[in-house]
């Protein structure tokens, strides 16, 4: 038994992301290409003779309860092989909250693979993979990491090749939306063939090792909502377009935008307009990172 762990929840952004349909369960049907960056959130495990979990986050209006994904993945976990002893979680948020980032997934994956180390389960990243969707449809991915075609609802993952390495710049405008809310509005009927990204075409790209061939090929459905109701976003993606991003887009159900660089003195040039300058009354975060391309946790 390990008494403390020190983690890393890494976010992630879509390159391209697809709606096929809504099935009759409610779920929809997905084709995203996910992509893992290196911007992270600090995660601290520590063993409590006391059984249950407790959490403890560096944000307000984050739940420190069973509502919280990190909370409910150690309490799976301790509840499944019967555990008597427990785990306090320590969380600081840098992921951007309600952004389309997959930070709370993030969390829970890195929280699932602690306490598996941490009371010697022995799980794999497979076993960790299929507990991990009970919990939400970004989890497999976010054990899994790197750049991967997902399917289905997300859990019909594939991993690709690495990304050809970048800048990443990410800005979260000071809007927060909802991943449900978004996907109850979207029209998967109203879309026109434009508005689906060529997926296949960038998964080609990529084992190609064609940077500009996946910067070509970005899309996201859900922008058709999300950034229709938010106009900011709209704005922000044409300043990075106009500092020198290869393109930029909404990630996941957004609202977070990011742009990608391959000129890092344009990427920190951007950054500083987005921080300081014409961008700076519109956004609530700016990171400048690159992408991580280590599969797994």
């Amino acid at each position: 038994m390990v008494k403390y762990l020190s983690l890393k929840a890494y976010g992630k952004v879509n390159l391209g992301l697809d709606v096929l349909r809504r099935r009759e369960d409610g779920y929809h049907e997905v084709r995203m290409v996910m992509q893992t960056v290196g911007l992270y959130d600090k995660i601290d495990l520590f063993w409590r003779e006391k059984p249950g979990v407790t959490i403890e986050t560096n944000l307000y209006y984050l739940p420190a309860n069973e509502s919280n994904l990190a909370y409910r993945a150690a309490a799976l976990l301790l509840e499944e092989f019967g555990i008597q002893s427990g785990v306090h979680i320590r969380l600081k948020k840098f992921i951007p909250v309600a952004a389309g980032m997959a930070g709370g997934s993030s969390d829970a994956a890195a929280v699932l693979y602690g306490v598996s180390r941490m009371f010697g389960l022995g799980l794999s990243l497979e076993e960790l993979q299929r507990r991990g969707a009970r919990l939400g449809a970004d989890v497999p991915y976010c054990v899994m990491r790197g750049t991967v075609l997902c399917e289905g609802i997300g859990e019909i993952l594939t991993p690709l090749p690495p990304m050809p390495q970048c800048q990443v710049l990410i800005a979260k405008p000071l809007v927060s939306v909802s991943t449900k809310s978004v996907y109850e509005k979207l029209r998967v009927d109203a879309l026109t063939p434009e508005q689906h990204p060529d997926i296949d075409g960038m998964v080609d790209a990529i084992r190609q090792r064609d940077l500009m061939g996946v910067a070509a090929r970005m899309g996201n459905v859900l922008e058709s909502v999300t950034a229709s109701e938010h106009p900011e976003i709209g704005i922000i993606r044409q300043l990075m377009l106009d500092s020198g991003a290869v393109n930029a887009m909404m990630s996941g159900s957004g609202p977070t935008v990011f742009g990608l660089f391959t000129s890092p003195r344009l990427a920190a040039s951007a950054y500083e307009k987005m921080r300081y300058g014409a961008g700076s009354q519109l956004v609530r975060q700016v990171y400048l990172t690159n992408l991580f391309n280590r599969k797994s946790i």
